[in-house]
């Protein structure tokens, strides 16, 4: 056995409710002074607990999916501005993703407190919208120092972005079975999450028998959900950006998708194209899933959550489709399991559009 295996350095703090002390004591360690407190509106007033408690200089609320490059600016601009120190980010992927945009060019520190289950804390890739094209990269500047992880801020997700967020996890954890740095750890961490992320899911959408789970690391749905979902960026960020990915980005910048609901929709279509050339990936998965293939077991899991189906519910035209095999042909890794030909990425786009799956 030879391979190289990349570990990211970071800090996480679990605790329900203790979001507002673990968030002071992490920038505090940091030697925080004037903190730029990223957030939507929409979170205040989760934010306002978090905020008394540390030394904000300056709150900012401009927050847009897929991070445009304007925005960026003008939040990076508002940093200098502000002589902040450390960044404090509250919120989803979006957010997280704006706090990264200026520590790209800053070096600033960030403190994440996630309020889905994006996973975006957990990485150190960054991504930036232009014109409807997204680009992504990684960056060690962008890696969130600390990670708050307080089920407390989640358990009023609703139930419909509770599935789709956790969805994008279980993504995460799909592509570090065959992203292009790959290795048996990836895979391990990787097989824990699908694990986790079945029984939380099954859980907060209230399945039968799933809250008590023997195998669950946590009794709390939300909990072993957020669990899962930190374990899946985990392996994610070692493993590389996959097909499933590099698909979602391209769509999410063409489109302005909703990223966890794209990552929802399109993730049963590259699962049953890449499954059968990569056995033990497939093995890996349909064990974590508690079925007999991945497909069936994934299948099962969107049925009892009532997942995401079709790219056209979210405003993708069935035009978009021959638009976006270029750059994602373009974009996907040359160690896909499975060759690509711009007729089965097509295809493939076609039936997540339509949400047409063996599921039906």
């Amino acid at each position: 056995m030879r391979f190289t295996h990349r570990t990211l350095p970071q800090r996480v703090v679990f605790g329900a409710g203790d979001a507002p002390a673990a968030v002071a004591a992490e920038v505090s360690a940091l030697g925080g002074t004037r903190a730029m407190l990223i957030a939507s509106a929409r979170d205040a007033a989760q934010v306002d607990r978090i905020a008394a408690d540390i030394p904000v200089a300056l709150r900012h609320e401009e927050v847009v999916m897929h991070v445009p490059v304007d925005v960026a600016e003008r939040a990076r601009t508002a940093a200098a501005a502000a002589r902040v120190d450390v960044l404090v980010s509250v919120g989803g992927g979006s957010t997280t993703g704006l706090a990264k945009a200026v520590a790209l060019t800053t070096g600033l520190p960030i403190v994440a407190v996630p309020t889905t289950y994006a996973g975006s804390e957990a990485t150190d890739v960054w991504g930036l919208t232009t014109d409807g094209v997204k680009t992504t990269g990684s960056d060690p500047r962008v890696l969130p120092a600390s990670v708050v992880y307080d089920a407390a801020l989640l358990s009023s997700l609703p139930r419909e972005l509770s599935v789709s967020s956790g969805l994008n996890a279980l993504a995460h954890c799909v592509d570090a079975m065959w992203g292009p740095r790959a290795d048996p750890i990836d895979r391990a961490l990787a097989e824990e999450a699908i694990r986790a992320l079945r029984a939380g899911l099954l859980g907060l959408v209230g399945e039968a028998g799933a809250a008590t789970d023997p195998a669950a690391e946590h009794p709390d749905p939300v909990e072993e959900t957020l669990y899962g979902a930190y374990l899946s960026a985990t392996a994610f960020a070692s493993a590389g950006s996959g097909m499933h990915h590099k698909i979602c980005h391209v769509l999410g910048g063409l489109y302005d998708l909703p990223h966890a609901q794209t990552h929802a929709v399109v993730l049963p279509h590259v699962l049953a194209f890449n499954a059968p050339n990569a056995p033990e990936a497939e093995r890996r998965i349909a064990r974590a899933l508690g079925s007999a293939t991945a497909t069936a077991g994934l299948a099962a899991l969107r049925r009892s959550v009532d997942a995401p189906r079709a790219l056209r519910d979210y405003g993708m035209p069935e035009s978009g489709i021959e638009a976006a095999v270029p750059p994602i042909l373009a974009a996907i890794p040359a160690n896909n399991p499975t060759p690509v030909t711009p007729e089965g990425l097509a295809a493939l786009l076609g039936d997540a559009w339509r949400g047409t799956t063996d599921e039906q």
